[in-house]
C-alpha cells in the first residue's frame, strides 16, 4: 500500500508526540512511588522507532506536506537521525537519576520527546512560520527541564534566566520573519530567495537576516548571544544539558544553514563576513572564558560557547565544503559532549555534589571507568588525533581555508590550543591523588553504573572513537545531506558558477 507524503513526511514527528502523550497518559495514573523506568524504556522504544522511520526516508527521495512547508530529505534526515540518538542517548544516561529524588520522572520523558519533535520539526521546515513552530515547542519543553530540580534553587534561576532571555531572542526571530515577508512578501525560504533578487528593500532583506541570526545565535550560544550559557548550564539537571547543548544546537544549525545557504544566497557575502566575526568572537571569549572556570559545568558551559565558533567557521565556506563539515562536527560534537556531561552526571548523581575540579581529584582510584571515559572525553574535545573531534575541527578549518578565510583558520587553531590548558587542568584533576592537595575533599563511595547509563556511555564514546577512526560512514550522509541542499542552492541562486567553487570534502570511500 502507498501511502501519501503527507502522511509518511511527518510521521517521526508524529510517533515522537504520541509516545509523549502515552508517557504522560500513564504517568496520571501511576502511584508516586511506583518507579518510572518502564516510562523511560517507552520512550527510547518511541525515539528508536522515530529514528528508523527516519532511516528508511532516505530511500523515498524527497518528501513534501503541510502545503511544502514541510521538506524531508537527505539533510533533515541526518538531523534526524542525529537527534534521535542524542535523545536516545540522554534517556539511557538518566533512567535512574530521578530515583528516591522524584515522582515526576514520567514529565521529564514525556518533555525531552516533546523537545525533540520539536527540533525535528525545525530541521525539515522549509518555511519561516513553521521553523518558528518547532522552536516553540523545543523552547518551551527545554525551557521547563532546565528547573527540574524543583528543590534546588539553582535550577530554579536556571530556569527563569533560560526563559526570560530565550523569549527575547525568540521575539528578534519572530520580528526577523516579519521584516523578510516585508522584503520579498512571503516566509516560504525558496520564495524569500527568489524575491531577493527583485526586492526594492534589500536592506530590510538584510535586517530580517540579522534579526533571525540574533534569535538562532541564542540558540548555538554564540557570542555575543551567550551571557545566559554558563548559569543555565550550572542550574539545569547534568542529563538535561548534555542534551539541550548538542539536539537543540544541532537543530538551530541546521536552520541556519537553510535560511543562509537557500534563502539568501545573492548576501552570501554580506552573511559569510557577519559569521566571520561571529565565529571568531565564540571561540575567543568560549575559550579564555573557560580558563578561569574551577566548576566543571560551567566550563564546559563556556566550552560549547567555543565549539559553536569552530561550526560558525564552516558557514563561511563555500556551500559543498561548508555544509559536510558543519553537518559532520555536529554529529562529532554531540556525540563526546552527550558523552561527556553523562559521566557527570553518574559522578554528581541527582543532587550533584561534585561540582569543581577539586571535587575530581582522586577520580581515577575511585571510579576507574568513569574517569577513563570522561579523560577520553575531554581528549576529544582538545582534538587529538583517532577521536571525532580531531576529525570534526580538521574537516572544518579545511573547508575554511579552501573559501580563503586564513585567518579566521588561524584564529582556530590558537584557539584549540588554548583550550588545551582548561581540559588538561581537569584531567589532571582526576588522574591526582586527593592526599596531595589540601582542599581535596573524600566524598562518599558512589553507587555502581547502571545498566542503561552504561549502554549510554559505551554508545557515546563508541560514536567518538568511530567518528574519528572510520568516519566514512558518517561522512557519506553529511555529503548526501550536502548535496541535497545544494541542490535548492543552486535552485535558489543559479546564477553561482559551480566552476569557481572548490572540491568538496573527502567522499566516504576515502575516509574509512
Amino acid at each position: 500500500m502507498n501511502l501519501p507524503a503527507s502522511f509518511i513526511a511527518p510521521l517521526p514527528e508524529t510517533v515522537l508526540i504520541v509516545t509523549g502523550v502515552l508517557v504522560m497518559l500513564i504517568e496520571a495514573v501511576l502511584k508516586p512511588a511506583t518507579s518510572r523506568k518502564p516510562l523511560g524504556w517507552l520512550a527510547i522504544a518511541g525515539t528508536t522507532i522515530a529514528g528508523l522511520i527516519s532511516a528508511y526516508q532516505l530511500r523515498l527521495g524527497t518528501l513534501t506536506a503541510f502545503s511544502g512547508s514541510i521538506q524531508v530529505d537527505a539533510f533533515s534526515i541526518f538531523f534526524h537521525l542525529l537527534i534521535g540518538a542524542v535523545v536516545v542517548a540522554t534517556l539511557l544516561g538518566s533512567l535512574d537519576y530521578f530515583d528516591g529524588h522524584a515522582s515526576h520522572a514520567g514529565e521529564y520523558f514525556a518533555l525531552v520527546l516533546f523537545g525533540a519533535s520539536g527540533m525535528m520539526l525545525m530541521t525539515c521546515s522549509v518555511d519561516l512560520l513553521m521553523v518558528f513552530i518547532g522552536l516553540e515547542i523545543s523552547s518551551i519543553s527545554t525551557y521547563i527541564l532546565a528547573g527540574f530540580r524543583k528543590g534546588e534553587g539553582t535550577a530554579v534561576e536556571a530556569s527563569i534566566k533560560y526563559f526570560l532571555l530565550g523569549s527575547f531572542a525568540t521575539a528578534f526571530f519572530l520580528y526577523g520573519i516579519a521584516l523578510a515577508y516585508g522584503a520579498t512578501g512571503s516566509t516560504g525560504i525558496a520564495a524569500i530567495a527568489a524575491g531577493l533578487g527583485a526586492s526594492a528593500t534589500p536592506r530590510m532583506a538584510f535586517l530580517a537576516l540579522a534579526m533571525m541570526l540574533v534569535g538562532l545565535g541564542f540558540k548555538v550560544s554564540a557570542a555575543p548571544f551567550h551571557l545566559w550559557t554558563p548559569d543555565v548550564y550550572q542550574g539545569a539537571p547534568a542529563p538535561v544539558v548534555g542534551l539541550m547543548s548538542t539536539a537543540p544546537k544541532a537543530a538551530a544549525f541546521a536552520v541556519l544553514l537553510r535560511i543562509t545557504f537557500c534563502g539568501f544566497p545573492l548576501m552570501q557575502q554580506r552573511w559569510s563576513m557577519l559569521l566571520w566575526g561571529l565565529a571568531a568572537l565564540s571561540m575567543t571569549i568560549g575559550n579564555l572564558g573557560a580558563l578561569k572556570q574551577t566548576d566543571v559545568k560551567r566550563m564546559l558551559a563556556y566550552s560549547s560557547i567555543a565549539h559553536a565558533g569552530y561550526l560558525l567557521a564552516a558557514f563561511t565556506a563555500f556551500p559543498q565544503a561548508g555544509i559536510s563539515a558543519a553537518c559532520f562536527y555536529t554529529a562529532a560534537y554531540a556525540a563526546m559532549n552527550v558523552g561527556a556531561f553523562a559521566v557527570v552526571t553518574q559522578v554528581g548523581g541527582y543532587k550533584e555534589t561534585l561540582r569543581s575540579f577539586e571535587d575530581y581529584q582522586g577520580l581515577a582510584m575511585r571510579r576507574p571507568v568513569l574517569a577513563a571515559l570522561l579523560a577520553f572525553f575531554l581528549l576529544s574535545l582538545i582534538g587529538i588525533p583517532f577521536t571525532g573531534g580531531f576529525f570534526g575541527k580538521f574537516y572544518v578549518f579545511a573547508a575554511v581555508l579552501q573559501a580563503g578565510h586564513v585567518w579566521l583558520a588561524v584564529i582556530g587553531l590558537i584557539n584549540s590550543g588554548v583550550a588545551c590548558f582548561y581540559y588538561l587542568r581537569l584531567l589532571s584533576s582526576i588522574y591526582t591523588r586527593p592526599g596531595e592537595t589540601a582542599s581535596a575533599t573524600t566524598p562518599a563511595p558512589a553507587p555502581a553504573i547502571s545498566v542503561p547509563a552504561g549502554i549510554g556511555l559505551t554508545l557515546t564514546a563508541a560514536a567518538t572513537l568511530l567518528l574519528g577512526i572510520l568516519p566514512g560512514h558518517v561522512l557519506h550522509l553529511a555529503n548526501s545531506a550536502s548535496s541535497s541542499l545544494r541542490a535548492t542552492y543552486a535552485i535558489a541562486a543559479p546564477s553561482a558558477s559551480p566552476g569557481n567553487s572548490p572540491p568538496s570534502l573527502p567522499s566516504s570511500d576515502n575516509s574509512r
